[in-house]
C-alpha cells in the first residue's frame, strides 16, 4: 500500500498572513511540519500543495516537494485531492497532514495510518484524552464522540456529551472526554467522492467539514494518540509554542 503525505499551505491565512513562512528558532513553520512528516515511517513521499509561488519556492529551497493548487479551494481537503491527481504514480491512501503543527509527531502519522491496515476504513482521524475543563469548554477546539468500533459518532465545538445534573467543574471526574487531533487520512477513492458533497447543515452549524461526511454516511475512524498537538493560528500563538517547547 502506498501512502502519501500532502501538507495543504496557504500564504493568504485571515489571522496570519504568511504564516507558513515565519521563522521557528532558525526554520520556516513549513519545513519543520515537512521534516517532522518526513520521519514518518509509513509515508513513500511527503508533498506541499500550495497556491503561491513564495511558499512553492521556500520549499524547492530548502529540499522539499511542492504541487501548485488552485487558490480557490474552500478545505484543505480539497486542496489535497487537486494535489494526489497532479502527483506520478499511484497512491492509495493520503494522509493530510495540518501546515500550522511544526512539531507534529511523525508516530501521529504512523498511528492514523495504521487504520488503514484493516480493508473498511476509508477515513481516519486522531483523537486525544481531554486534560483540562478549559479546553473542554473552549469552543475554537473540537471534541469528537467514538463509539466501541473506533468510529466517530459526532464533532462538536461544544463539551460533548452533556453531564446532566452535574456541576461542569466536575465534568473531568464523571466522563473521558476527546480532542480531535486535526490530521486527516482518505482512500483516494473516497477522497474523490467526499470532495464533491455539497455543505451539510451539521457542518455550516458547527463550521467543522468532517460532520459533512458523517451526514453523508461516511465512517471515521478513530485512534487514541498520546502526543499532544499544538497549532499555531494567530501570532499570539506563537507563545503557546514556545511554552509547550
Amino acid at each position: 500500500m502506498n501512502i502519501v503525505g500532502i501538507i495543504p499551505s496557504r500564504y493568504a491565512s485571515t489571522r496570519f498572513p504568511g504564516k507558513p513562512l515565519v521563522d521557528i528558532a532558525g526554520k520556516s513553520m513549513i519545513q519543520r511540519v515537512y521534516e517532522q512528516a518526513k520521519k514518518a515511517k509509513s509515508l513513500s513521499e511527503v508533498f506541499v500543495a500550495t497556491d503561491d509561488a513564495r511558499i512553492q519556492e521556500h520549499v524547492i529551497s530548502f529540499g522539499g516537494k511542492v504541487v501548485m493548487t488552485s487558490e480557490t479551494h474552500q478545505s484543505g481537503t480539497d486542496r489535497c485531492f487537486e494535489a494526489v491527481n497532479k502527483i506520478q504514480g499511484i497512491t492509495d491512501v493520503i494522509i493530510n497532514i495540518q501546515g500550522d503543527e511544526p512539531f507534529i509527531h511523525p508516530e501521529q502519522i504512523d498511528l492514523v495510518a495504521s487504520c488503514f491496515n484493516s480493508s473498511d476504513t476509508g477515513i481516519a482521524t486522531l483523537a486525544i484524552k481531554m486534560k483540562t475543563s478549559i479546553d473542554l469548554f473552549n469552543p475554537n477546539i473540537p471534541k469528537v464522540i467514538i463509539n466501541k468500533n473506533k468510529e466517530a459518532i459526532y464533532f462538536s465545538r461544544q463539551a460533548i456529551p452533556h453531564i446532566r445534573g452535574v456541576e461542569q467543574s466536575e465534568w473531568m471526574n464523571r466522563f473521558t472526554f476527546y480532542k480531535h487531533i486535526g490530521i486527516y487520512a482518505y482512500r483516494v477513492e473516497v477522497l474523490k467522492e467526499i470532495t464533491s458533497l455539497q455543505q451539510s447543515s451539521l457542518e455550516l452549524a458547527e463550521t467543522l467539514e468532517q460532520l459533512r461526511w458523517i451526514e453523508n454516511g461516511y465512517k471515521i475512524k478513530v485512534e487514541v494518540t498520546d502526543f499532544e498537538s499544538v497549532a499555531i493560528d494567530a501570532p499570539e500563538d506563537l507563545n503557546k509554542l514556545v511554552a509547550f517547547l
